[in-house]
């Protein structure tokens, strides 16, 4: 089995966090080192490590993920003007907490994704 996360600890409540929605299938909170002025990560309750690790059940969580997404993002009054999801997976991905996460960015140009080499 999977180790808890900090992610896990956040869906219980049992350290605080800038929680923004819960449901029975995901939770979605602010992040604290935020790289946008809108900066929320929306994660599944039960925890999945990696997507490599995702399966056909999870799909209710993973569908919910996007429709929060959206609700936040025209909730933040990002939605017109656009905003970026964001899921890393794995350390070359850039993942660092290992229970899946999206990252929904906004509130000012983002800028390419990935620059040329």
């Amino acid at each position: 089995m999977a180790e808890e996360t900090i992610f896990s600890k956040i869906i219980r409540r049992e350290i605080p966090a800038d929680i923004l929605y819960q449901d029975e299938l995901v939770t979605a909170f602010r992040d604290i080192e935020p790289k946008a002025p809108t900066h929320i990560l929306i994660v599944p309750n039960h925890l999945i490590p990696t997507v490599n690790d995702v399966k056909a059940s999870d799909e209710k969580a993973l569908g919910r993920m996007m429709t929060v997404a959206a609700k936040l993002a025209d909730e933040a009054g990002i939605a017109e003007d656009g905003y970026r999801l964001i899921m890393n997976c794995n350390k070359h991905g850039g993942q660092e907490v290992f229970h899946i996460h999206m990252h929904l960015l906004g509130g000012d140009f983002l800028g390419p994704l990935v620059s040329h080499r």
